[in-house]
This record gives structure tokens, sequence and C-alpha cells, in this order.
């Protein structure tokens, strides 16, 4: 069981790299642009001023980096990998992790304004899971994942996003504990 959520833990983890790197991001001086361009949808942000073209870029640089290193340390005789990372495109890879990942940032962000969530409001289990379901929708089509690798991706979001944002917390990197 232990090495069936460490296989999870190592395939999705450039994913959980790019959520958390859009978000340190902002501490950074440059592409601090709306990603909705500060447009309403209904007299309602799209997706609000925090998300940036900043967190877009950093969230999907930061996967693709990720994976890049992750090949590195890929053995073909290892029990940690999901997917041969050597007759991988790890580049396509990174990129359809990250950018899975901040686009299921963006839509969560989106329904939060249309249904009237401030933002950073905690609205469970969406903020826990929404990277990791869009990192898994656009993984989906290049890796083969079964089903319970994603109930297993999803189960770990629950447990560790509180985790981490709890960590970030404390060492000032976020406002909110959860």
């Amino acid at each position: 069981m232990g090495e069936y959520f460490i296989k999870i833990i190592w395939f999705f983890l450039p994913a959980g790299i790019a959520n958390m790197a859009a978000a340190i991001s902002r501490y950074l001086p440059i592409l601090n642009y709306p990603v909705d361009f500060n447009k309403t949808v209904g007299g309602k942000a799209i997706f609000g001023p925090h998300k940036t073209y900043r967190g877009l870029f950093f969230g999907i640089l930061s996967a693709i980096v990720f994976v890049y290193i992750q090949s590195y340390f890929y053995q073909p005789d290892s029990s940690y990998a999901l997917v041969n990372y050597r007759s991988s495109d790890i580049w396509l890879l990174g990129l359809l992790l990250g950018l899975g990942a901040v686009l299921g940032d963006l839509a969560r962000s989106f329904i939060k304004r249309q249904i009237g969530l401030v933002p950073g409001r905690t609205w469970f289990p969406w903020d826990q899971i929404d990277w990791i379901i869009g990192a898994i929708i656009f993984s989906y089509g290049y890796i083969s994942l079964t089903w319970p690798v994603m109930l297993g991706a999803i189960f770990l979001a629950v447990l560790a996003h509180p985790l981490m944002n709890y960590l970030c917390y404390l060492v000032k990197l976020q406002n909110n504990k959860l």
C-alpha cells in the first residue's frame, strides 16, 4: 500500500509544485497582470486580480523543471515511478501536469467568484483538489491513469493540501492557516 501512494505522490509532485509556485510567485515583480484583465461576468470577477500571468507562467515552468529533475533520478527498475521517464516526453508531461494544476485552480476560482465566495475563503474540498483534478484531466490523455491512481491522488491531495498550507502559513508565505 505504501508503494502505491509513493508512486502517486512522485507522479503528481510536479503538479503540486506548480500549484505552490503559482502562489509563491506573487513576490516576483514581473508578469503581474490579471489573467481575466479585470473583466467580469454578470457583474462578478471572472477570476479576480490575484490570478495573474505570473502565477500561470511560474506554475507551469516549475512543473516542467521538476519533471526534468525527476527524469534525472529515474531508474528503470524503480518501484516509485508510474511512468518510464526515459521513454516519455518529459517536457510535455511537465507542461500537462503544470497546465492542468494552474487551470484547475483557475476553474475553481471562477466558480468561487460566480457563487459569491471571496478570495482566500476556504471552500472545502475544492480548494484542496482543484489542482489535482486539473492535472489528472490534462495528463490522462498522455499517461494511462487508472481509477485507483486518480482516486488515490484526490485522497492524498485532501490530506496534504491543508498540511502544506499550514507550513506556508508558518513561514509567512500565506495568510491563511488552511
